[in-house]
């Protein structure tokens, strides 16, 4: 079957499964794939073999693509061929055959505490733009949640009274997350500020009364940043790997971070131990007698 054909209807089935930010991202993984195929005179999906496949992804790699990005492709093209196979377009799932590279391990950027307490405690006034940022800002490092969770939110999926929200995870899982006072007190105070802007359902506004969007909110954490004279930069998704870092630092165990960051895997939360192991490594040279880095 043609592979043009077969992506859409992979996408289509997809559709109501996937959020669009992942549907946008698979299919232009899937159009690299068959651009790539059609250079080698493959136009149809059962014609493509585990040589052909595996002489794309080196090509990815020699033209610069990160192990991480290749990693994300096979993801993308195992459950193009799981669809393909359950329809009996092709025989096999030729992508779990391969092996995923092994991703080089980063250390997560975050906010030290005084940074954090910086950024939200300089944001001032109480028109409306000032309440959302603060109740937004607040929210993100109170939760943990991802910028696509924050977004989606509608207002019957918070309770300020309870301190928890409902969030939509990957994959549709749901999950509560809990609101600390500090977000609660500046939720209160947006609420008041946004009732004059929509009748809608979409909890964090922008200006115009419309849902924010991923982009908006990267455009608000930076320019909050850009206020605080000599603070780092930070993505939104910072703010997640901040608000782990810190709940580790204060001593929560992993398996409650896992729960509440929303990761199916343990390994996946493991990272913020890295984090952690390195701050007490910092603390120990800075205080120890015996350690390099103690000034007498």
């Amino acid at each position: 079957m043609d592979l043009d054909d077969c992506k859409q209807r992979f996408l289509e089935a997809r559709k109501h499964k996937l959020s669009p930010r992942s549907l946008l991202a698979y299919g232009k993984d899937l159009d690299a794939l068959i651009a790539y195929m059609k250079e080698q005179g493959i136009s149809n999906v059962e014609d493509i073999t585990v040589r052909s496949l595996r002489s794309f992804l080196a090509s990815e790699m020699t033209r610069g693509l990160s192990k991480s990005s290749v990693a994300r492709r096979m993801s993308c093209f195992r459950s193009f061929f799981d669809f393909l196979e359950g329809q009996e377009l092709v025989d096999s799932n030729i992508p779990r055959s391969l092996a995923l590279p092994k991703r080089d391990k980063t250390m997560p950027r975050y906010f030290y505490q005084e940074e954090v307490a910086a950024l939200l405690d300089q944001i001032s006034g109480d028109d409306f733009a000032a309440c959302r940022d603060r109740a937004l800002l607040e929210f993100l490092y109170s939760t943990g949640v991802r910028v696509s969770e924050c977004v989606a939110l509608d207002l019957d999926d918070v309770s300020i009274t309870d301190g928890l929200a409902l969030v939509f995870g990957k994959g549709g899982k749901e999950r509560y997350v809990i609101v600390g006072n500090h977000a609660q007190s500046a939720l209160k105070a947006y609420l008041e500020q946004r009732s004059t802007r929509s009748s809608g359902t979409a909890l964090f506004l922008n200006q115009r009364g419309g849902r924010l969007t991923d982009r908006s909110v990267r455009r608000i954490l930076e320019r909050r940043i850009k206020e605080v004279p000599g603070l780092r930069t930070l993505s939104p998704h910072g703010l997640r790997h901040t608000f782990a870092t810190h709940l580790l630092d204060g001593g929560a165990d992993l398996r409650s971070v896992q729960e509440l960051l929303g990761h199916s895997s343990l390994s996946s939360t493991q990272i913020y131990t890295h984090t952690t192991r390195e701050r007490l490594t910092r603390v120990y040279q800075d205080a120890h007698p015996r350690s390099e880095r103690r000034k007498d």
